[in-house]
């Protein structure tokens, strides 16, 4: 994954943990009391207080997520914000420093000081300006689960092509005829692949999901050293403005009806 794919990441992880402290905060009101019949107040009450639940404006809470989300992500080691099951596959450290043993949680306490250490101030600040921590020594307890789901979502492992099934074929988009999977690094030359040391072996399996009409335009548009050298991923494919072509006219294609 690229730096800017593991930043949405985090956003929408730390948006998460904000939303749920912002929405229906209790806000403490005093009422006058009413005075009783006889004229005279309750000498042990002198109010009545009512708790009421308001919850924060929308666009601004969105704002206040882009900028903590902006100077948290960029105030991390890169090898953090660049994360992701290749990297750890390739560098084993990384797996010791980020990702949490079974037995503890979230994050290695170590790892988890020496990353709030270098947290701007106006983050922890902000948090606290805004109501989301009681006090700024709060913020390793707060961003600990956040940043454990961040770890955990950039570094899954790929899931079985067959949890992969997408609805509608992955270049003209239609959804009303069979797909079939395609092996976006051809079968033929995986032993070649592996040698060589294109790809690793964990991405063997990847498909994509595609109607007979474009799976077998993708084995024509190239040979198989040159799908698995240069198109072993559909976005890679569907850059090609050949392809892109291809996808406007075969996707106006209907069946006749019977």
């Amino acid at each position: 994954m690229t730096s800017d794919e593991n930043y949405t990441v985090f956003r929408e992880c730390l948006s998460s943990a904000i939303v749920a402290r912002s929405e229906d905060k209790p806000k403490t009101v005093k009422r006058r009391q009413k005075p009783k019949r006889n004229g005279r107040k309750d000498e042990t009450t002198s109010s009545e207080i009512a708790t009421k639940y308001t919850r924060a404006d929308p666009e601004e809470l969105a704002e206040f997520i882009d900028f903590i989300a902006s100077e948290t992500f960029t105030s991390f080691p890169e090898d953090l914000q660049t994360l992701s099951y290749a990297a750890i596959q390739h560098n084993t450290n990384l797996a010791t420093l980020y990702i949490p043993p079974e037995t503890d949680t979230p994050l290695p306490r170590t790892t988890l000081e020496s990353l709030c250490i270098i947290i701007p101030v106006d983050v922890t600040d902000s948090l606290t300006v805004y109501g989301i921590l009681p006090a700024a020594d709060d913020f390793p307890e707060f961003i600990s689960p956040v940043l454990t789901e961040y770890v955990t979502s950039v570094t899954s492992g790929p899931p079985a092509w067959s949890n992969t099934r997408t609805d509608a074929c992955e270049i003209c988009e239609r959804d009303w005829i069979p797909l079939s999977y395609h092996h976006l690094i051809p079968r033929g030359v995986h032993a070649k692949v592996i040698k060589k040391g294109w790809h690793d072996e964990w991405m063997l399996n990847s498909v994509a999901w595609l109607c007979r009409a474009c799976h077998s335009f993708v084995h024509r548009m190239a040979s198989n050293e040159e799908l698995a050298r240069e198109w072993f991923t559909i976005d890679r494919i569907c850059e090609r403005e050949d392809v892109q072509d291809w996808a406007k006219w075969v996707g106006r294609v209907r069946w006749k009806a019977k």
